[in-house]
């Protein structure tokens, strides 16, 4: 039974004395590792706001600084997932899927993975999204789609529907109605990436078990598909992708991806591949980057999804769609997923997905779609 829990707002007494959990950062600055029992309770205090604001932002830097292991990023999923995520499960005609990426890339894009979900949705495939407002970009999944007309502010069993009913959903990772106790309220509070790039984003109401998630460092490659195999993910792409000397956490059209897929049957197995691979031919990086407001953010994916952007942005989220495809066996390759995520785009169902999801998920449907159908007419 989903458990209903309350907001804090005020500390409880810590069940770690400040003085032990002082102990575990020092620990942690001088690089050792924490085992799960271990870092699962100290996570556990944050979560319940047992330490003070300045003990819980030490302990999330020093294990940034130190490198998280998976039995550490594994404790922060449990935490978040057993006391502070709603539950929800969607009846679908196939598996759910989510694709997101970690944040923390050093050439920061467009929201890529945003737009690539609504193109694989027109696939058929059922998307469940769990994202964030900006951390430490300009603007975050949930930032660009509120300003396309998704509610954001609706509680899961809205979001629910809209997987069921639209067949793409997007549940807000910062909003009390998804994580009552206190992911909101951390995420808010720091502007640095950290564990929970990893774990709360993991965290999602519907516990997907197919994913396309893009990582920031090509070290994640060898243990981030360990962390979703001990949490229950059947199969998954983990991408890496760069352009340039710079990573992104998306698949690249300018430059190598390089991808750990977990395999129906638990294996991994690791290969990469260049936009000529796919017959992409590589365009202009700064096409790719993350513009300056959500406006233009919201703008960009509207042309995107209408077909009437660039090459380089759309093949970008082409083929970012494609690897859904190509994982729930769409497409029996990457590069005909690329292909035939271009003609959702031209041939109109995109933007027809995009519509339907506006219309589903919102308390207001015609607000909603009254400020997506704003934005098609200033793309013109």
């Amino acid at each position: 039974m989903e458990q209903q829990l309350r907001t804090h707002t005020t500390q409880a007494e810590p069940a770690i004395s400040m003085k032990d959990y002082g102990q575990v950062i020092t620990g942690l600055i001088n690089k050792q590792d924490l085992d799960r029992d271990t870092a699962k309770d100290m996570f556990m205090e944050i979560l319940t706001n047992r330490q003070t604001d300045m003990q819980q932002g030490a302990f999330l830097a020093a294990l940034s600084a130190k490198g998280e292991t998976p039995a550490e990023v594994a404790a922060s999923f449990e935490a978040i997932y057993e006391v502070d995520t709603k539950k929800v499960s969607p009846v679908t005609d196939g598996p759910v899927v989510e694709n997101c990426g970690t944040g923390m890339d050093s050439f920061k894009t467009f929201n890529i993975s945003t737009a690539a979900a609504v193109v694989a949705a027109a696939a058929g495939i059922p998307m469940a999204k769990h994202g964030s407002r900006a951390l430490t970009s300009v603007c975050g999944t949930v930032d660009v789609l509120e300003a396309m007309g998704v509610d954001m502010d609706c509680d899961v069993d809205l979001v629910k529907q809209s997987i069921e009913e639209a067949g793409i959903g997007l549940f807000n990772g910062t909003s009390p109605k998804v994580h009552p106790m206190a992911l909101g309220r951390i995420l808010s509070q720091i502007s640095f990436g950290s564990v929970l790039n990893i774990s709360a984003s993991l965290a999602s109401p519907v516990l997907p078990e197919y994913a396309v998630r893009g990582v920031y460092s090509k070290d994640m490659l060898s243990f981030v598909p360990q962390i979703m195999k001990e949490i229950g993910y059947r199969r998954a792409l983990v991408i890496y992708g760069e352009v340039g000397d710079q990573c992104i956490d998306e698949a690249s059209t300018l430059g190598t991806t390089w991808v750990a897929e977990l395999c129906p049957d638990g294996t991994e197995k690791e290969y990469s591949f260049s936009p000529a691979d796919l017959g992409i031919t590589p365009g202009d990086p700064d096409e790719l980057r993350t513009l300056d407001s959500v406006d233009a953010s919201a703008l960009c994916l509207t042309r995107i999804l209408l077909g009437r952007d660039t090459p380089t942005r759309t093949d970008a989220v082409a083929l970012n769609a494609g690897l859904v495809l190509y994982l729930m066996d769409k497409a029996p390759t990457i590069r005909e997923g690329y292909q035939k995520s271009l003609e959702l785009i031209h041939d109109g169902r995109a933007w027809a997905k995009m519509e339907d999801w506006v219309r589903t998920q919102n308390r207001d449907p015609e607000a909603g779609l009254a400020r997506l159908k704003a934005l098609q007419e200033r793309v013109g």
